[in-house]
């Protein structure tokens, strides 16, 4: 039987067991800048995005197929900066990035700078079964899904009155080259299926005010999204440009496989580094030891989990 302990999500992957872990971003989310309806909307949301994996995974479905769907629906959901209620760019538009990446394999698929594709994970998932590449962007990212007949819509379609409000704001200040207040909304999800393969994937908006076509570490393999049977799946979220620096996902990952931390600890290490150089945000895990695990240095992480024998578990604060 998966034996779970309550205090780290850890869970031994005796029978087969499966588990998901997803995550809606990290960042300044304390109880003084959330309201009760928005803590509500959001812990529902997270709980959706479960119910959809889950019930993929209970049913003996892939990894692959569950972090697809889970993250499908956090993309679909304008509390989120993904998909429908993605920022602003600082020229008013809006960019999308995601990835996905299959344990079994190491194959990958990832987007960057999307306008027209609804579910930019839908993609990256595209890209990874249906091209000989790994990495696309822009236009020509947007062009591949029209040819695979994914779903296109107005760029309108992924504003919301709230992302505009707080593109305005931002260009009232003048100050930066992007959004300081450390509102990181990207969207993740990874799952151990029961034949003991992990997948993991992840889908942005980026930073509020970002300019000049910039990309964080979402869609790029290894530093915002890695999977290995061999070891884990990792989805990350936060200061973008310090996870590209550090890789951290394939960093996670790699200290699990080669020095043999459990993911908890390596996560935790990493992030630990990341705070050292001035990096903000959290990852989530889950491996074939059957370990649910996130780890964050921001005051808050949208982030839920739950496995074959662990009820449904959803949490905003650092201190939940």
């Amino acid at each position: 039987m998966l034996n779970p302990d309550s205090a780290t999500g850890h869970e031994t992957n005796r029978e087969g067991g499966w588990r998901l872990v997803i995550h809606g971003g990290a960042g300044t989310m304390s109880r003084d800048r959330i309201t009760p309806e928005q803590d509500r909307e959001i812990r529902v949301a997270l709980g959706r995005a479960l119910d959809a994996g889950s019930a993929i995974l209970s049913k003996g479905g892939s990894a692959l197929d569950a972090v697809t769907e889970s993250v499908k629906v956090l993309e679909d959901d304008p509390n989120f900066n993904a998909g429908r209620g993605s920022v602003l760019t600082y020229d008013g538009e809006i960019e999308l990035d995601a990835s996905i990446m299959d344990g079994r394999t190491r194959s990958a698929g990832a987007v960057a700078g999307v306008s027209t594709t609804k579910n930019p994970v839908l993609l990256a998932r595209r890209v990874m079964e249906a091209s000989p590449h790994v990495f696309l962007g822009r236009k020509g990212a947007d062009r591949f899904a029209m040819e695979q007949g994914l779903e296109q819509v107005d760029p309108s379609y992924f504003e919301t009155p709230e992302r505009r409000r707080q593109w305005q704001e931002f260009r009232a200040r003048k100050v930066g080259y992007f959004d300081v207040d450390m509102k990181y909304g990207t969207v993740g999800a990874v799952a151990l299926d029961k034949e003991g393969h992990v997948a993991a994937a992840t889908s942005t908006g980026g930073l509020t005010g970002k300019r000049w076509g910039r990309i964080g570490d979402s869609p790029v393999i290894g530093a915002g999204t890695y999977a290995d049977d061999r070891a884990c799946a990792i989805s990350a979220t936060g200061a973008g440009e310090y996870f590209i620096r550090l890789g951290v996902a394939h960093e996670i990952c790699a200290r699990a496989r080669l020095k043999g931390e459990s993911l908890q600890k390596a996560a935790d290490m990493v992030i630990a580094e990341l705070t050292e150089i001035g990096g903000i945000g959290g990852v989530i895990a889950t491996g074939p030891q059957g370990e649910m695990i996130w780890s964050f240095n921001a005051p808050g992480m949208y982030r839920g989990r739950i496995g074959s024998s662990q009820p449904k578990q959803v949490a905003i604060f650092g201190d939940e």
